[in-house]
């Protein structure tokens, strides 16, 4: 066979893959068509602003743009790993996300095999939609309410510990009482959503292995123990995954409104630090620096654990 007809051949495999490729896209359209949504959202808001992140390797100006501006390199990582203020930025934001890690993300397991027990269909309807609801309220509204209820001026429980015990103390300028207020926002706001994930897995588990168990004299806590929790050990090991890419993105909305000149000390973290460097002071490119060491963190941790997850057994997420 000479190279000709070789080549001709290809052709003819190549035309009828082409051919149905694009049949498999007609049959699809209207999949593809409701796909095409979020794959805009994503190229447009994800994948197009990265490349910005070349500006953390510049000097860069707003009147000479990306393409004329000076490279530095690794100028403001040295900067910003020999700032004295990193190690202070470093531990407030870690301990804040170890604290979302450790008590909020099994808080939310908790909660989800809580209303699983729940077999009074009404009652648990009920007690879903309050724990809900604080989802919905935006966390100026979230905020606000702390302020009313701590606030050393008329503050409902301050007004109490005052009237009950004679103590008055100042919960929102308190370097003692601000992480533990972060941490209970964070259970008040999103912890009842954080369970619809773990519901809907639950829905899934097997009854018949209850039937089994219960007829070897389980009682509750051996069910839950030894049948929903490894049933949905998979969901909770690759949402652990996924939480931990946002390790160190606490939300900068929830820290912003809550730090102070008072309590600066234990509650600024990477995302308010760069909102003050980069749009306050206008220092863009150490602030793209400081994002970018923000995503590298999330990326060897995401990867991290999922190469332990595959060394247990597990599915991981790639």
């Amino acid at each position: 066979m000479n190279v000709n007809a070789i080549k001709t051949k290809y052709d003819k495999i190549n035309v009828k893959l082409t051919n149905g490729r694009f049949k498999n896209i007609w049959k699809y359209r209207w999949l593809y068509a409701f796909m095409l949504p979020g794959v805009l959202f994503f190229l447009t808001f994800r994948y197009a602003p990265m490349w910005g992140l070349v500006m953390a390797f510049q000097d860069y100006r707003p009147h000479l743009g990306i393409f004329g501006s000076e490279w530095v390199w690794l100028k403001h990582f040295e900067r910003f790993f020999t700032l004295p203020d990193f190690w202070m930025l470093f531990r407030n934001t870690l301990l804040l996300a170890l604290y979302d890690l450790i008590i909020f993300f099994p808080l939310t397991i908790i909660l989800a095999l809580m209303l699983n027990e729940i077999t009074r269909e009404w009652f648990k309807k009920s007690v879903q939609t309050i724990v809900y609801i604080p989802y919905f309220l935006s966390w100026v509204v979230i905020v606000g309410i702390t302020h009313i209820l701590l606030s050393t001026e008329g503050g409902i429980i301050q007004h109490f510990l005052f009237s009950s015990f004679g103590v008055s103390i100042d919960f929102l300028t308190s370097t003692d009482w601000f992480r533990p207020l972060i941490v209970m926002q964070m259970i008040w706001k999103d912890a009842g959503w954080g369970t619809i994930i773990f519901l809907a897995a639950l829905t899934g588990v097997n009854p018949a292995l209850y039937e089994a168990a219960r007829l070897d004299g389980a009682n509750r806590l051996r069910l839950i123990w030894h049948i929903t929790l490894p049933s949905i050990r998979n969901i909770i090991i690759i949402l652990l995954i996924l939480r931990l890419g946002n390790f160190l993105d606490l939300g900068f909305e929830q820290i912003f409104l809550m730090v102070n000149s008072l309590n600066r000390e234990v509650g600024e973290v990477f995302d308010t630090y760069v909102y003050r460097v980069g749009l306050v002071q206008g220092q863009f490119s150490y602030s793209a620096a400081v994002g970018l060491f923000k995503a590298a963190v999330g990326l060897v941790l995401v990867m991290g654990a999922n190469w332990i997850a595959k060394k247990f057994g597990e599915e991981g997420i790639y």
